[in-house]
Formats: structure tokens, C-alpha cells, sequence
């Protein structure tokens, strides 16, 4: 297959060529990566759950009561007691009739999206929007239509002149997962309520991170009962995996009938399902992880800042600092790693060409010693690239 060692010449020719590193042990604030300990800012263990007592405790007595697998489908037979009280916990905490289950966020929004539209339909997507809702634009065969990034005029411009669809969807993330920004809401639904569209919003990085309660994006701009679809993950704040949709149980229904990826796909395992179960527990009731984590943000935020580092004024604990070339980014993250700072470089097609980036992210685990460590790595690498 000359072809493939052809395409991978032309990878590495071109500074994007990737390949795994090892992280051995827990997913904490500091890792062992590829044999040496480093802070880790590239995470998107938010709240630090992902090693948390509790969700362990809870997937060990899963693993003892119910076995590590679900063996089937749900709709098969693979339809277990935990599927069913995470998703009556899901809907509780995000304040809707119902939830589903999915086995990946990947899976549910390729095969949400796909259920939802179809020929005849039209979508209309944010120019940002992450690659799962993008390839499910793709697959779901109705017309697609980008708006630039949070741009109301121009949304209401095509939802205006497009006319004559059976159906028409706006989608967007809640919070932008490369520049930490947050969708404009607010104006999304008030478009969507004149033009007569159903909206979905993915609040993958925005669970567990935004809002009092730190149900999302949602909760945040106060539009509860007001967004038709709600996605969001249980793989990043919650520290478990997997995904969800939440709404109307009618919509729910809808789903379990329809979508492809949710029926022909084996269930979460229950370990899986009683840590996800756990973590909605804890963000439930401890408000103080969500509290450490925005003080962490805003201290790096700080920090970068007064560096003087190129980094995006973002809303979030994401906080991407761009570099532009794709060789110039994995060099700035190769001294950072030299100074014991682990920040994953970004490059195309995640972000467009000459939008390469550090893209760095806070946990609420971080503590100051953590921090002020990134940010002396970072004074490190501002220097060896000015030079």
C-alpha cells in the first residue's frame, strides 16, 4: 500500500503528524508522561473526578455486583438497572422530562443529528462547531448551511432567505471547545422562536463548568425549557464517559426508535454508568470543585496575560494561546515539556491553517505550586521564540 506511505511523507512534510504518548497511572494533576512527571494542562478532566475516591468506590461495586460489561445493545438485552438510573439522574440534574445514554459523544451527535434531519431538512451549524456535530451535518443528508462564528446577523440572514425546508435545525456548542468562547444563546433562541427552528447545543465542555448548579451554557443565560436538544458528555467534568441527550421525553422516544448509533451499539458498561452516576452526585452537591476551578482559570489567566503571551480572552477554563505555525506550536510545547508542563499542541484540520495553538486547560485539582510551574514554563518558551 505505496498510498499510505505516500499520505504519511506528506503529513510529516507538512509539521502534522501525530503520534501517542503514555501516561502511566491516574489521570491527576501531575502525570507520568512517556516516563517523566509533568503537570498536565491539556486535560479536560475539569474537576478533577476522573481519580476521584468516590466514582472509583462506585465503578468497583458495579464491577462486583453487576460484572464489567453490558453484553448487548439496549435494546437487546443490554438494558441494565444503571442505564436506566443514570439517565432518571441526568434529566434531574439538567432539569428535563428525560435523558438517553450514549456510548460516546461522537456517537450521539452523528446519530442524534442524523435522526433528527434528513433530505428536505435544512441545518444550519457554527463555522466552529466540533467535528462530531460537523460529521453529522455530513451524514444526515439535508442541506447544511455554515454561519461565521457566533454570528446572529448572518444566521438570521440565511434563516431568512432559506426557505421552503421541511425542517430546519440550528446547532452549536455551548462552549467552543478550541477557544473556550461561549455560544450567543440568548439570540439563538430568540431566532430560532421566529423563524420556527429547533435548536441543539452541545454542552460537552460546558457540564459540570458552567452555571450555579454547573448544568451548562443552558442554565448559565437562564434558558432552561427554552433549547429543544441538549448533548452533553460524561467523559470531561464528570470524569467517567460516555455521553447523553436530554429533553422532552417524547424526544427521547423519538431517539431510542431512530438513532443508529444509539441502537446498534453495545451499552455503557455499568462501572462506567455508577462512576457517571457518582460524579452527577458530587457536582450536585459540591459546588467548591466548580469554585477552584474558575479560581485556577482565572489565575493562569492572569498569568498569561502578563506574560504577554498571545493567549485568546477566552470565557472558560480553556484558555488557547495561539502560536499560528504548526512547526512553531510543537516546538513551543517540546520546551514546555523540557520545563515539566505537559500542553498538547493543536493543529489542522482541528483549527484552521495559521490557528495553531497551545491549547491549555485548568483543573480544579490544580493547586498554585501547579500553576506557577506552567507559567515559568511558559516565560521559558516566550524567550526561545522571540529569539
Amino acid at each position: 500500500m505505496e498510498f499510505i506511505k505516500r499520505e504519511l511523507r506528506e503529513i510529516k512534510g507538512k509539521g502534522l503528524y501525530r503520534s501517542l504518548r503514555l501516561i502511566e497511572g491516574e489521570q491527576g494533576p501531575e502525570i507520568s508522561l512517556d516516563g517523566k512527571r509533568v503537570v498536565i494542562l491539556c486535560s479536560n478532566n475539569y474537576l478533577g473526578l476522573a481519580n476521584h475516591p468516590r466514582l472509583k468506590e462506585a465503578a468497583i461495586e458495579a464491577v462486583k455486583r453487576y460484572g464489567c460489561g453490558s453484553g448487548a445493545s439496549r435494546l437487546i438485552s443490554g438494558n441494565m438497572e444503571l442505564h436506566q438510573e443514570l439517565e432518571s439522574k441526568i434529566a434531574s440534574f439538567k432539569h428535563t422530562e428525560a435523558a438517553l445514554a450514549f456510548s460516546s459523544g461522537y456517537l450521539c451527535n452523528i446519530g442524534v443529528i442524523g435522526s433528527l434531519m434528513g433530505e428536505g431538512d435544512l441545518i444550519l451549524s457554527d463555522e466552529l462547531n466540533h467535528a462530531s456535530i460537523v460529521d453529522g451535518c455530513r451524514l444526515s443528508r439535508a442541506r447544511v448551511e455554515i454561519y461565521p462564528h457566533k454570528d446572529l446577523n448572518v444566521l438570521e440572514e440565511k434563516l431568512k432567505r432559506l426557505k421552503g425546508y421541511r425542517r430546519k435545525l440550528i446547532v452549536t456548542d455551548g462552549v467552543f471547545s478550541m477557544d473556550g468562547d461561549l455560544a450567543p444563546l440568548p439570540g439563538i433562541v430568540e431566532l430560532a422562536e421566529k423563524y420556527k427552528a429547533t435548536t441543539m447545543v452541545d454542552e460537552a465542555h460546558a457540564t459540570g463548568v458552567m452555571g450555579k448548579g454547573g448544568r451548562g451554557c443552558v442554565e448559565y443565560f437562564g434558558l432552561e425549557g427554552q433549547i429543544d436538544v441538549q448533548m452533553g458528555t460524561l467523559g470531561k467534568a464528570l470524569g467517567s464517559f460516555g455521553a447523553y441527550i436530554a429533553g422532552r421525553r417524547e424526544l427521547i422516544d423519538f431517539l431510542i426508535n431512530q438513532t443508529r448509533s444509539f441502537i446498534y451499539t453495545t451499552a455503557l458498561p455499568p462501572p462506567v454508568c455508577a462512576a457517571a452516576i457518582a460524579a452527577l452526585e458530587i457536582v450536585t452537591q459540591d459546588h467548591q470543585l466548580r469554585n477552584r476551578l474558575w479560581e485556577n482559570a482565572e489565575f493562569l489567566r492572569e498569568g498569561l496575560r502578563s506574560l504577554k503571551l498571545p493567549a485568546v480572552n477566552s470565557e472558560t477554563p480553556i484558555i488557547p494561546i495561539i502560536i499560528g505555525r504548526s512547526s512553531t506550536t510543537m516546538k513551543a510545547g517540546d520546551i514546555l515539556l523540557q520545563y515539566g508542563v505537559y500542553a498538547q499542541g493543536i493543529r489542522p484540520p482541528t483549527v484552521p491553517e495559521g490557528c495553531s495553538c497551545l491549547r491549555t486547560t485548568v483543573m480544579a485539582t490544580h493547586n498554585r505550586e501547579h500553576l506557577t510551574r506552567a507559567l515559568e514554563a511558559f516565560k521559558a518558551v516566550k524567550k526561545e521564540l522571540e529569539r
